[in-house]
């Protein structure tokens, strides 16, 4: 036996009997065939199709011949969002199968074909925007995506837009981005850039979007706590810099400042770092200026044996130190959890929160720049070597309550009150 397939000969044939009826008005022939006619409001043009072939192609059109809606009755729909050009093409791709996608319709293709459930041509749209997408066109897909949920072609433009951040930051379209998403940004693990620079990035952005609200949520995302002595006093004679967050950076300015503060301190910081930093089983608790307190346990224990590092990182090139020699890992530790014990709800009880499946091997960080140090590269929690502060991404490594979404202001003040320039107020270590 053999089968005998011609799909190109069944793609112009059926091409043929779309173009010849609405190619020539005058042409009656084949005319009691179709029967039902989509109108073009903008230029005022009609094209004779078949239910059959619309319904079997679009979801949309489907279910409107199932409604039996005014539509279905009347044989006609009227479409008022699209032009000429781009409805005839996609008809013709419904009954050959061939569509011709470039840079000037692409995008109107994509609307088209997301309004009205045509899966196929979201798909191929999507793939030609992303091979073709540019710093000019990013933010407008994005922005254009998030409109459509189409979750995958926001995914890649924010892609697009962090694996190219250092320029795309010197660019206009730079200032073209929302306060959603450049806290997307800021919470994102794979961003390669100083904080200094992202910080000068967001001054930039904030004079151009000149809405304070919008420039006080995003600075507070910024881990002031990286800033060297040189950056503090640059970023304090910035007039964008809320009232609140100034204070703050006066007061580790002045403990920059205050050398023999440094000297006293530093020397029971590092006393500390010296205890942390052994394989034993203990627990972490920290409370913050503002009586919030909080931590977490480790089984394992901040080790240096690489041997026992599930990752090394040599991370961020971009990005300054206060230590000669960098070192950058992450210990698995299934055991290892997060907890709260005092908060500004009275109302909540002491907390346990367990490290999520699959991200074990990132339950907790050892770095030489870091105090203890829990979660993913944009960490729950994060202190600073000098264990006078932190900030806290909860939710990134480890469960958050049911009813708190992750990268939400809920989420990020779950712990300490703010996401980040948070002081402690006392740090305290117990062995198990």
């Amino acid at each position: 036996m053999e089968t005998y397939l011609n799909l190109e000969k069944l793609s112009n044939d059926l091409k043929n009997l779309f173009q010849n009826q609405n190619q020539n008005e005058n042409q009656n022939q084949n005319e009691s065939y179709f029967d039902f006619e989509i109108n073009c409001e903008q230029n005022q043009i009609s094209f004779k199709t078949h239910k059959s072939i619309l319904s079997s192609r679009s979801e949309y059109f489907k279910s409107l011949f199932k409604s039996k809606m005014k539509e279905y009755q009347e044989n006609k729909l009227i479409l008022k969002d699209v032009s000429n050009s781009i409805l005839s093409s996609i008809l013709n791709y419904f009954y050959s199968g061939k569509i011709e996608i470039n840079s000037e319709n692409a995008i109107q293709i994509l609307i088209f074909s997301s309004k009205y459930l045509i899966d196929e041509l979201i798909n191929v749209s999507s793939n030609f925007i992303k091979k073709n997408l540019q710093f000019e066109t990013a933010v407008d897909i994005l922005k254009l995506s998030e409109r459509m949920n189409l979750n995958q072609l926001i995914d890649y433009s924010y892609q697009f837009i962090l694996e190219n951040f250092k320029e795309f930051i010197k660019t206009s379209f730079f200032l073209e981005l929302e306060e959603n998403h450049l806290n997307s940004i800021l919470l994102n693990d794979d961003i390669l850039i100083n904080e200094f620079e992202m910080f000068q990035s967001i001054i930039k952005w904030g004079k151009h979007k000149l809405n304070i609200n919008e420039i006080s949520n995003i600075i507070q995302k910024i881990r002031f706590i990286d800033f060297t002595k040189q950056e503090l006093e640059d970023t304090l004679k910035e007039d964008l810099i809320p009232k609140q967050i100034s204070q703050k950076l006066i007061q580790f300015q002045k403990f920059e400042e205050n050398e023999d503060e440094k000297e006293l301190i530093f020397k029971s910081r590092f006393k500390f770092k010296s205890i942390i930093i052994q394989e034993k089983e203990y627990f972490i608790i920290i409370k913050t200026t503002q009586n919030f307190i909080f931590g977490g346990f480790t089984q394992i224990g901040f080790t240096t044996d690489k041997s026992k590092w599930s990752e090394e990182r040599d991370f961020d090139p971009f990005r300054s130190y206060s230590v000669e020699k960098y070192e950058y890992g992450f210990i698995i530790d299934p055991n290892a959890f997060l907890f709260s014990l005092r908060n500004d709800k009275n109302d909540r009880k002491p907390e346990k929160f367990t490290i999520k499946k699959g991200k074990e091997k990132h339950a907790i960080c050892y770095c030489t720049d870091f105090g203890p140090t829990f979660g993913g590269n944009i960490h729950d929690l994060k202190i600073s070597s000098d264990l006078e502060s932190g900030y806290s991404s909860f939710g990134t490594a480890y469960y958050l309550p049911n009813t708190i979404n992750y990268k939400t202001k809920e989420s990020e003040s779950y712990l300490a009150g703010s996401y980040s320039l948070w002081e402690i107020d006392e740090v305290e270590c117990y062995f198990i």
